[in-house]
């Protein structure tokens, strides 16, 4: 029988709650005790940094608990814990002391962090790998849930609420949270690693170790960038709820739950089709939204309910670009490199919410309390994109869908894809060249499998986009050989085969053109006196397959040689290109390319047993017969 997410929901939500409470409950009456208005302004930003800064500094300290003692352990403390700070803060109130009040709130903090990651990295424990997308939906839906309900409780409380209803607030939040804490059930994966405690040195150890999985680092700091777009909202909401809305502090608090609602709702849903879909590859979209809804509440007059339906639909969007971030860091890594994936996020993800301060304080000054919308709608509409960018499957992913739109691809030999994919068979692939796009159709169509292409170094300087796409890709420049024809040039050719075996002996897949060049005449392959797939297939390392890939149907695109005497220009080609698929593309019928795969492993290897002239031809022969 599966453990059950409840006890874990519920113990997340009182915590986040009385987080959120006290902080805000803290806010209110700290500055309504303080007179000098500069005073005020310090003792509010004091009381916001309490709580992040732990996060920032213990977060090493977070991840070495996970490895002394086990999860679920350190939760049921850390709810132990929560009532002597209460405690504190409740004296602080009756001895109205700003310091003892945001000292509890520091203390709050602190104890947030230290069991921050153990409580997400449960999510696997308790659900399994099968039931990740869904423990993140509900984990994420309900600690926004309680981060909201916190602020509004909050407020609420500090304009009606008797002294003593505040302070039986801040002990039952987290009784309750210490009860259901106890009911925590969970088959915990054990954590030996121990990692420097030291802030600086743990967040640079685990930026190296982040970048070992391909597109980690780009999830982190893509999901921090939200955490830092999150505190930009609630604090710009609190204010021009009051300066641009006109709303007092209470339906400032119910405008925010508009967004509560929004972004449970999301994550949840979010959290169930993640199953189904891969959510991750939808950013684009899913951030332009958020982009174009965030411009519409700076550009568009409206009433506060309006302004609140608004918010809600974004918040909901919100949900959605959120949750594949969060389940994809328990995606990619597993075991006990989790928890320190896990206190690294929160460590970079407070460092974006400390940061956030700052930016609203000077956006806001500068240019009013509503331009915090706008610098919103420009960051989710730049960020989104150069995500697509820094993560391979994602960029596959859209790139499928992109040259869909132009391409009609047949592909003969679905099945050998589907047993790469399922056997994780080491591969060489080596298609045909009949224009500059096809490496990018052929890349979409193996994007089960991780292909490392070896590309002309002029592409890396080619334009803005290409670089980026060769990089996220792990391309491998390889110089133009016609422009080597010195001895220099067979070294370099020598030594892209001594590449190639390497990559292949630690179980990488290759991509490479046997011709090195687009077709240049009547679409026909002609590998000349190459002799990079000769000397390969001829020390081909075990176990490797040899995928052979013949495409038919480019041979007259913009892409191809046809009608012309060199290669096209690649920036203008690509420009072209963008403006044909959005206005002429969607009124044509698509090019249909067909694209034979077929495993040629005995072939080549028989094959290399002949001169390296007679091996080009038999594959020139393979390569220009008629798909079957």
């Amino acid at each position: 029988m599966k453990n059950s997410f409840c006890p874990l929901y519920v113990t997340n939500f009182f915590g986040t709650l009385n987080d959120n409470f006290l902080k805000t409950l803290a806010s209110f009456t700290v500055v309504g005790w303080i007179g000098d208005e500069r005073v005020k302004s310090i003792a509010m930003g004091v009381t916001a940094g309490a709580l992040v800064l732990p996060y920032i500094l213990c977060s090493p300290l977070a991840d070495r608990l996970t490895a002394l003692s086990s999860k679920r352990r350190i939760v049921c403390i850390a709810k132990w814990a929560e009532l002597p700070i209460m405690a504190v803060a409740i004296a602080g109130f009756i001895l109205k002391s700003p310091w003892l009040v945001i000292g509890a709130v520091l203390l709050m903090g602190l104890q947030s962090s230290l069991y921050s990651p153990a409580k997400y990295a449960l999510i696997r424990d308790i659900g399994g790998a099968e039931r990740i997308s869904t423990g993140m939906g509900g984990m994420e839906g309900v600690s926004f849930l309680g981060v909201l309900a916190g602020t509004v409780a909050g407020s609420v409380v500090s304009d009606m609420a008797s002294e003593a209803l505040r302070y039986g607030c801040l002990i039952g939040f987290a009784a309750a949270g210490l009860v259901a804490s106890f009911t925590i059930r969970a088959e915990e994966e054990l954590n030996r690693s121990l990692h420097a405690i030291n802030p600086v040195r743990y967040i640079r150890r685990a930026y190296r170790m982040a970048n070992r999985y391909a597109g980690l680092n780009a999830v982190i700091f893509t999901l921090s960038t939200f955490w830092w777009g999150a505190a930009m909202l609630q604090m710009g909401l609190l204010v021009y709820g009051k300066t641009g809305l006109g709303l007092s502090a209470t339906k400032t608090g119910t405008l925010l739950c508009a967004a509560a609602v929004g972004i449970v709702l999301g994550q949840v849903i979010a959290g169930f089709i993640d199953k189904m879909r891969f959510l991750l590859g939808y950013t684009l979209l899913t951030g332009w939204i958020a982009a174009a809804l965030l411009a519409v509440l700076y550009f568009v007059p409206m009433s506060p309910v309006c302004f609140a339906i608004v918010l809600g639909i974004l918040a909901f969007d919100l949900g959605f670009f959120k949750l594949p971030f969060d389940a994809e860091i328990q995606k990619t890594v597993k075991g006990a490199k989790l928890n320190t994936m896990l206190s690294y996020f929160n460590q970079v993800s407070f460092l974006f919410m400390l940061v956030a301060s700052g930016c609203y304080a000077l956006v806001s000054c500068l240019a009013g309390p509503k331009a915090f919308l706008l610098l919103l709608a420009v960051v989710f509409f730049v960020v989104p994109f150069l995500f697509v960018f820094s993560c391979r499957s994602v960029l596959l992913y859209v790139g499928r869908w992109i040259f869909a739109r132009r391409y009609k691809v047949i592909v003969d030999g679905q099945d050998v894809l589907d047993d790469i994919a399922a056997e994780g068979s080491t591969v060489l692939v080596l298609p045909n060249h009949p224009a500059m796009v096809d490496p990018m159709l052929v890349g979409v169509t193996f994007c089960k499998t991780p292909l490392k292409p070896l590309c002309d170094e002029s592409f890396f300087k080619a334009g803005i986009v290409a670089p980026d796409v060769l990089r996220t890709l792990g391309a491998v420049p390889v110089p133009d050989l016609r422009k080597n024809r010195s001895r220099a040039g067979a070294s370099i050719a020598r030594g892209l085969g001594d590449i190639v075996k390497s990559a292949l002996k630690d179980g990488g897949n290759v991509i490479f053109y046997p011709s090195g060049h687009i077709q240049t005449e009547n679409g026909l392959e002609d590998i000349g006196t190459r002799q990079l797939a000769y000397n390969i297939c001829g020390d081909l390392p075990d176990k490797v397959r040899v995928i052979g890939v013949r495409t038919r149907g480019l041979w007259g695109s913009i892409w191809s040689r046809a009608g012309r005497s060199d290669s096209p220009a690649f920036v203008p080609t690509f420009i072209r290109s963008v403006f044909l698929w959005f206005f002429w593309s969607p009124f044509v019928r698509r090019r249909r390319v067909e694209m034979h795969i077929e495993d040629i492993t005995s072939r080549v290897v028989e094959w290399s047993q002949l001169s390296r002239l007679e091996f080009n031809a038999k594959l020139n022969n393979w390569y220009n017969a008629k798909n079957q």
